[in-house]
């Protein structure tokens, strides 16, 4: 979870290694995305916290790297694809991902489906992988995309895997919101949802953070038992209703989420609670 400019200078007293310079180029970095395709000085400045004289001369850091360029026509900067080669250095050798792929594949294949894979960062649950059905689906999910462990089956899922006292503490560091008309943002209720996904080995969220779009999802754990991430499988209500997805589709979600486990197996469902 990025951290805001007054928790990073809260870290600096207590922390003589920590280099300011370096966190003012990173939360420029941060600062795009979504909408924000194309950014002003000004507003990279108020954005990543920064004073003028500051974010210019980190901008034209950044330029001379080769991770930003200037949109002339329209006097504002934006990203380059060199930005991607953090994510190529990420994913390149990952080894979950390098053991977990062909099983993607082929739940993606058995169920016709989407199917991503997402690890922990913070209070959300970022996709590293993501293959899309070949009918139609509306929503786009790239490899980056952040979402909200409280309110989505993968998040769940891997809160479900760890102990009480650990997800618990996630949670309280969340901060619930409606992204739609059905999500939860009761923590007692969201904590029955996580429990309940305990019980039943896989999670499930309904419509929670996209209108149209059901998901269930299971954990996929080390060697130690532990989570590591989450599988799971998204479609549109115009195809299923989440009943038709947790009734048909959960014993290949589960089947696909062990094999992708790293020496672990995991327990068969025990029962559909409602």
């Amino acid at each position: 979870m990025k951290r805001s400019s007054r928790q990073e200078a809260q870290l600096r007293p207590r922390d003589p290694l920590f280099n300011s310079s370096v966190q003012k180029a990173l939360a420029m970095l941060e600062t795009f995305g979504g909408e924000r395709r194309a950014l002003s000085l000004a507003e990279l400045a108020a954005t990543a916290g920064m004073t003028i004289s500051s974010a210019q001369r980190c901008l034209h850091t950044l330029v001379r790297l080769g991770y930003l360029r200037r949109e002339a026509r329209l006097r504002r900067w934006e990203l380059t694809p060199r930005a991607l080669s953090l994510t190529e250095a990420y994913l390149s050798g990952h080894a979950l991902l390098e053991h977990a792929t062909a099983h993607l594949i082929g739940l993606n294949q058995a169920s016709g489906e989407s199917v991503s894979l997402s690890e922990p960062d913070g209070t959300h649950m970022v996709f590293i992988a993501r293959f899309p059905s070949l009918k139609p689906f509306h929503i786009h999910m790239p490899v980056g995309r952040r979402l909200p462990m409280y309110c989505t089956a993968s998040g769940r899922a891997y809160l479900a895997a760890l102990s009480p006292v650990l997800a618990r503490r996630i949670l309280g560091r969340s901060r619930p919101v409606a992204h739609t008309p059905t999500t939860l943002t009761d923590p007692q209720q969201i904590w029955k949802r996580i429990q309940a996904a305990r019980e039943c080995g896989y999670a499930w969220s309904d419509q929670e953070y996209y209108r149209g779009d059901v998901t269930i999802a299971a954990p996929v754990l080390g060697e130690d038992g532990q989570p590591l991430a989450a599988v799971n499988i998204s479609a549109p209500t115009s195809r299923w209703t989440l009943p038709q997805l947790r009734a048909k589709l959960v014993p290949l979600l589960l089947e696909s989420a062990q094999a992708a486990s790293l020496g672990h197996t995991l327990r068969s469902p025990r029962r559909l609670p409602k």
